[in-house]
């Protein structure tokens, strides 16, 4: 990438960092994709799905197709980072880079554009939503596949800790299936000082909380990969009366489907036993999110010699994170594969979803060449 490149696609990633709009509300983060795509002259539709756009490329005379992917939504949360770039937008930040892989995606089609050596057809995605608003699904539903035929498809994500611009390409499983836990302790309320006149769902809570932790040590297969963390707890407004109902909130992370059932199955029966040891009522409610984010054997393959022939530092030896990630829907409809790319250090604060977070402008580079790589990898088959 040549320098003028790299500043201009610093400039942008910057403008939309300062700008960032939550999941569903990303509507001038499209207006400005949409009016980079015009300055590049490359073809669009917008509104797919919400706030989607697709960007269609096309050189030569064949017939194969891929699909690239960048999500653009920020998160609700107060940037600290003090960068001049930072938020200008309270209480909203691009805590999670993807200002960075919209513009990483706007700088593969500006080098596919000015790139003869190719043939085929690559559709640019930019998706909204990715932030728990099932951006993925919403554009799968609008006929993405469909009105936008792709063979495959590729995506990554910024990963800190990680070599900034090194890639890391996973053999299977990427990211992990997610499910939200709500748990409603429901007993009878009455004085603080009369305990033995009510059910208290205070109690009862705290054995939930801890039998529940039990479940990944003692009951999931130390080979396995499980997380369950509850995260809330809320229940009562006076400190002299014991509360009707509790209501906890959490999370379960798994990376295998036997696992996911187990570690359901096991909240259910736990919560049936607290609730019958402390004459409770206890209300399980697990809706399942994100299914795991695995990469295809053969398009792993392809994200691998395309790493080799950009000639970025390229590694096979992470492991899968339990975070999750929707562009496991792409995957459940066409094969692809998700990498990750260093963002450099994570020191001062600098991790995913942190107020401190920024993401790295000198892997851009790294970042557009990769994707336009691996496009071409595809095309040729």
């Amino acid at each position: 990438m040549d320098k003028d490149l790299h500043e201009t696609l610093t400039r942008w990633r910057r403008h939309l960092h300062a700008h960032p709009e939550v999941t569903l509300n990303e509507r001038n983060t499209a207006a400005f994709i949409q009016d980079r795509l015009r300055e590049l002259g490359i073809p669009f539709e917008a509104n797919i799905g919400g706030h989607g756009v697709v960007a269609t490329l096309t050189h030569g005379g064949s017939n194969r197709s891929v699909g690239l992917r960048a999500d653009m939504d920020a998160l609700p949360i107060q940037e600290t980072s003090g960068v001049p770039h930072a938020s200008t937008n309270p209480g909203v930040m691009h805590a999670c880079g993807h200002d960075g892989h919209t513009t990483s995606l706007l700088g593969a089609a500006a080098l596919l554009r000015n790139d003869p050596s190719w043939s085929g057809t690559v559709q640019l995605v930019f998706q909204p939503a990715e932030e728990g608003g099932g951006g993925a699904k919403s554009m799968i539903a609008a006929g993405l596949f469909e009105r936008f035929p792709m063979e495959r498809i590729f995506g990554y994500h910024n990963w800190p800790g990680l070599e900034a611009g090194a890639v890391a390409v996973h053999d299977g499983p990427v990211m992990a299936a997610g499910n939200r836990v709500y748990l409603t302790i429901t007993g009878h309320s009455g004085h603080a000082a009369l305990p033995h006149l009510t059910r208290d769902p205070m109690v009862a809570s705290a054995h939930l909380l801890l039998a529940l932790q039990t479940i990944v040590s003692r009951t999931v297969d130390p080979m396995d990969s499980a997380v369950l963390s509850m995260a809330t707890i809320q229940a009562g407004s006076a400190a002299n009366q014991i509360p009707d109902t509790a209501v906890m909130r959490g999370t379960m992370r798994t990376l295998r489907d036997s696992v996911r059932d187990h570690v359901e199955a096991e909240i259910h029966r736990i919560a049936d036993g607290i609730a019958r040891t402390f004459g409770v009522r206890i209300d399980v409610d697990i809706p399942r999110g994100n299914v795991v984010t695995a990469n295809s054997p053969t398009e792993r393959d392809m994200a691998v010699e395309a790493v080799q022939a950009l000639g970025v530092p390229l590694r096979r030896d992470l492991s899968a994170a339990m975070t999750g990630e929707d562009f496991c829907w792409y995957l459940q409809e066409r094969p692809g594969a998700f990498v990750w790319i260093g963002n450099g250090s994570a020191e001062g604060g600098r991790d995913l979803h942190n107020a401190n977070y920024d993401f790295n402008d000198a892997i851009l580079p790294s970042a557009s060449g990769y994707l336009a790589a691996v496009a071409k990898r595809a095309l040729a088959g």
